[in-house]
């Protein structure tokens, strides 16, 4: 074996890799065990507050090899949402808004019928919606010019009236990615406040999407509240530490008499140590040196940077000189107050108390800076300002009065923000400044404090800059900050997915079942049929196993059912590329060479076939990823991951073991008693039987399709139709139809479906009733009238275990991604059998049973719906359409690399001569691969789960109809398209089939 030490040294260093990915899984399940240990009671009960306070007091204390319990979350092999519960939500930024805010909601008659247009457009194109609307306003007014409605004074140097539709359209184009982004940083930080671990929040590529994922979620009407409200900017005058400091004095006494009292009831933290708080101090935010500086007129005189007098400290620090509850909790600063972020919560909880609150004015509330600043021991900190609200409790300024705000450069090249205002803005901006001349304004963003800049004087026209100490990336941040108030850019939900924490734990028991099931049946077959090189394919398969799960872990993806579903498979389609290897080495064995040449060729000749079987399916596992969303995802990347790791296990590490153990022993077996006395003797006539096979496949599908059009249409899956779905749970059995019948009226006549989801005493409803409807009032009306409807069946306690949600424009967006996904990966196995084969009747026939595969699947769903067993058509199927397409090829492949050997052995003989000795070489192959993996997705199928049964059953078919096309569709149609000359009967003797 060539580069030997070099195999070993990569898989020495590959398991290393993945040993320490997978040990932060491992170190944060024992640091769980321990928190609920010391949260569980006598009698077993978990305290879930103070399992919590315990994972928070080590949020910031090195647990593992110098890291935080923070950094060792972050590392570990997550769980998905369907196997930990919690909240999947995708958002949209409305480009529609956007676009009427710009054109100073525009009243138009062609604007607004060339919105409507766009909108009608949308749902049929994978184009922008900015682009659809360029295309519309064409046809509403074909000479008409985008300019007149859109130079406004809020566009001004953007767009004037000269400007060409096509410039219109690229500045709308560049406000709206704008906004986007300005939105998804707004999410984050809203997300980052939340309080959720391991959240997840993405842009997807190519639309105004944002994908969010909360794991553990409880409130999932709080979650859509916090996502789907507008951002809030406003401007606020601060109090100074000089003149709330005589406030905070006697709220501390106050707070000290009630300890001394043992009243309090709060815990008081443990003083910081005094280089905490000189390093917490000496790296505070430059908030309070920032400078808004003048710039209006092109005045730009420099104001410098001031710093507060450290003497309004003084007050505080007498306090803290005190050791009251106070001084624990906060540390003073030049010209400010900050606090451990752990012990925010229990300020916030001090200064709500009523009785708290009325020692203070009614004009002051708190707010805190949005980001920490770190100090010694991985502790963090954050600032805590004294706001002064107005008269009416509002801000002196809002975010609506900023037209523009931008990253730029001061005269020295540090970054500064310049930031420019409307009229109206301008006017109370000016006697906001004029009146707090040396004194902090804080912009506040959702009630945070983002930057709160001492003014040096007073600023008329509108026209400001904010500099300090700020990288670029600060200062882009801050200026799209500002710009979050410029303009409306609502978002909203067009997909959503609830699961609550029993479905997830009920998914992980099953994942596990049928991980460890799938893994015994592959176990037992291959040493049953391969003997002791079975055993050696068996100890690849766990190593491949081992790395998937290192990989998912290095890679930092998270674990979901669908990823299982993966795995379960990549074991099933693993054993394939050792099945090729050892079926090689058998037929070498019987030409009598020795064993060293039986292994070196076995390999040698193996190799090029399972590249390309691997590479096929790569293709498959990519373009899912690539056009898939959630789920799908997670199915995509545990498969390709699997084929590449496979491919790694079963080629280099296998042959290692199989030297080894030739090596050791002297002799080495690739066969069994089951084995030998196995596909002996085979005979057929597949071109004999090929337009039979034909005319049943042409039958089967026709039938199919008949089936669909008797059954009104696909049965289609919430993500292709929109709509919304409930899985519900009572204490018993009652029949779907009776369910359905009590919800109809409720959802008032529109398309309603209900059915057995697993248990017999748990039903899935699906309506279609508001599905056009992507508002938050909408989600609330569906859920009142099934719970109405369920008031029926209250003494079964009916409960809402997950719910899911897709509006109509992403429901068309999937529908159209699915299709590309399968002609995509039908082209580019097209191409890619071309260029390996160089004959393009070669990619037809793949292509050709690909398609039939695909189509076979879709029928005989449709043929099962009309006898009422009857599984959706959504992602997830489609997922399993584009495995089995990968799978078949795979077994087609291997099938033409056979016929392609023999036709370059025997160039003179005819390609219809060769077919049959070439699928009878490949027959034992094709069998057992399909059999191993048919036998892994039943297993999938009964112990997966219902939310894979559909794809389970799909595989089922899949495996079945592709092995049957690999053998009587695809090779067939290669013989039938390629036209050859008469030959000349070739000296060498055709090919021998096996005994």
């Amino acid at each position: 074996m060539r580069n030997k030490s070099l195999i070993i040294v990569l898989t020495v260093i590959v398991s290393a890799i993945c040993l320490y990915f997978l040990s932060f899984s491992f170190v944060a399940s024992r640091i769980q065990d321990k928190a609920e240990a010391y949260a569980t009671d006598a009698q077993g009960n978990v305290d879930m507050a103070k399992q919590q306070a315990y994972l928070d007091s080590i949020w910031n204390e090195e647990v593992f090899l110098g890291m935080t319990y923070q950094e060792v979350k972050e590392n570990e092999l997550g769980l998905g949402l369907d196997l930990k519960g919690g909240m999947h939500v995708v958002l949209e930024v409305s480009p529609v808004e956007i676009i009427k805010s710009m054109s100073g909601n525009s009243k138009d008659p062609n604007f607004l019928k060339a919105l409507e247009r766009a909108k009608e457009l949308q749902r049929n194109s994978q184009e922008n919606f900015v682009t659809l609307f360029g295309q519309a306003f064409r046809e509403v007014e074909p000479d008409g010019r985008l300019s007149r409605i859109f130079s406004n004074t809020a566009n001004r140097g953007k767009i004037s009236y000269e400007s060409s539709n096509e410039e219109v359209i690229e500045v709308i184009e560049a406000e709206v990615e704008d906004a986007i982004g300005r939105s998804f940083n707004i999410l984050r930080t809203r997300i980052d406040k939340f309080g959720v671990t391991q959240p997840n929040i993405q842009r997807l590529k190519g639309s105004g999407r944002i994908q969010i994922e909360l794991p553990g979620v409880d409130n999932p009407d709080r979650v859509r509240k916090l996502l789907s409200g507008m951002a809030n900017l406003e401007f606020w005058e601060v109090w100074s530490i000089q003149e709330f400091s005589p406030y905070f004095m006697q709220v501390g006494q106050y707070l000290d008499q009630q300890q001394a009292a043992g009243k309090l009831n709060l815990g008081t933290a443990a003083a910081p140590q005094k280089d905490a708080l000189s390093a917490a101090a000496a790296t505070t935010t430059d908030t309070t040196q920032d400078v808004l500086a003048q710039a209006a007129a092109g005045d730009t005189s420099a104001l410098a940077a001031t710093t507060p007098d450290t003497n309004k400290t003084a007050a505080l620090d007498t306090t803290a000189q005190q050791g009251g509850v106070l001084a624990n909790l906060f540390i003073p600063t030049q010209g400010g107050l900050m606090a451990n972020v752990r012990d925010t919560a229990k300020i916030n909880e001090i200064f709500s108390r009523p009785e708290v609150r009325s020692m203070l004015p009614p004009n002051m509330k708190f707010l805190w800076s949005v980001k920490p600043t770190a100090g010694e021991g991985n502790m963090q900190f954050v600032e805590f300002y004294a706001i002064k609200k107005g008269r009416d409790g509002k801000a002196p300024l809002g975010g609506d009065a900023i037209n523009d705000a931008r990253q730029d450069f001061d005269q020295q090249g540090r970054p500064e923000i310049n930031m420019t205002m409307n009229a109206t803005g301008s006017k109370k901006w000016a006697r906001l400044t004029g009146e707090n001349v040396g004194r902090q304004v804080a912009i506040v963003l959702d009630d945070y404090v983002y930057s709160a800049p001492v003014v040096q004087s007073e600023i008329t026209g509108g026209n400001s800059s904010i500099s300090g100490n700020f990288t670029i990336e600060e200062a882009q941040d801050l200026a799209n900050i500002l710009k979050a108030g410029k303009m409306p850019a609502p978002t909203r939900i067009v997909e959503e997915a609830v699961v609550g924490p029993s479905l997830g734990k009920e998914a992980i028991n099953q994942g596990l079942i049928s991980t460890i099931a799938g893994l015994v049946v592959v176990v037992i077959f291959m040493i049953g049929y391969y003997s002791r090189g079975g055993f050696i394919a068996d100890l690849a398969l766990v190593f491949n196993v081992f790395f998937i799960l290192g990989i998912l872990a290095q890679f930092g993806a998270a674990l979901t059912l669908p990823g299982i579903a993966g795995i379960v498979l990549t074991l099933g389609m693993a054993v394939d590329a050792n099945v090729l290897i050892f079926e090689r080495m058998r037929e070498e064995a019987r030409k009598g060479l020795s064993m060293r040449e039986v292994i070196n060729k076995g390999y040698d000749k193996a190799f090029s076939t399972i590249l390309d079987a691997n590479v096929t399916t790569f293709l498959v596992g990519f373009i899912l990823y690539f056009f898939g969303s959630g789920p799908v995802k997670g199915f995509a990347i545990t498969l390709m991951i699997g084929i590449v790791t496979s491919f790694f296990t079963s080629v280099f590490i296998s042959r290692l073991f199989v030297e080894s153990t030739f090596r050791k022993a002297g002799k080495l077996s690739f066969s069994s008693v089951l084995s030998d006395n196995m596909f002996r003797n085979i005979k057929f006539d597949v071109m004999k039987y090929r337009k039979a096979a034909y005319a049943f496949s042409l039958g089967v599908i026709a039938f199919g399709f008949i089936a669909m059009y008797i059954n009104g249409g696909p049965n289609l899956g919430v993500d292709f139709r929109g709509g919304r779905s409930y899985v519900v749970e009572l204490d018993q059995a009652v029949p779907a139809s009776e369910v359905r019948a009590a919800l109809v009226d409720n959802f008032q006549g529109a398309g309603t479906e209900v059915k057995t989801f697993g248990a017999s005493n748990r039903v899935k409803v699906i309506t279609s009733w508001l599905a056009d409807d992507e508002s938050l009032e909408a989600d609330n009306k569906v859920r009142a009238a099934l719970d109405e409807g369920l008031a029926e069946y209250s003494n079964l306690t009916p409960e809402v275990l997950s719910s899911s949600k897709v509006g109509a424009t992403m429901a068309d967006d999937i529908q159209n991604t699915a299709l590309i996904a399968i002609l995509l990966a039908l082209v580019g196995i097209f191409l890619y059998v071309m260029i390996r084969f160089r004959k393009w009747q070669f990619s037809l026939g793949g292509v050709v049973a690909l398609l039939h595969d695909a189509l076979m699947i879709i029928a005989v769903f449709s043929i099962l719906d009309l006898f009422g067993i009857s599984y959706e058509m959504d992602q997830v199927f489609i997922a399993a359409v584009l495995t089995i397409i990968g799978f078949s090829i795979n077994d087609t492949v291997v099938i033409f690399d056979r016929v392609r050997e023999y036709m370059n052995d025997n160039p003179r003989t005819k390609i219809k001569d060769l077919v049959n000795p070439a699928l009878i070489s490949t027959f034992s192959r094709t069998i057992i691969t399909s059999l191993t993996l048919f036998l892994v997705v039943v297993i999938l199928f009964f112990f997966g789960g219902e939310v894979l049964r559909g794809f389970s059953l799909a595989m089922i078919i899949g495996v079945l109809f592709g092995t049957y096309s690999s053998l009587f569709i695809a090779t067939p149609i290669v013989v039938d398209t390629v036209k050859e000359e008469p030959k000349p009967v070739a000296a060498a003797a055709t090919p021998v089939t096996r005994s």
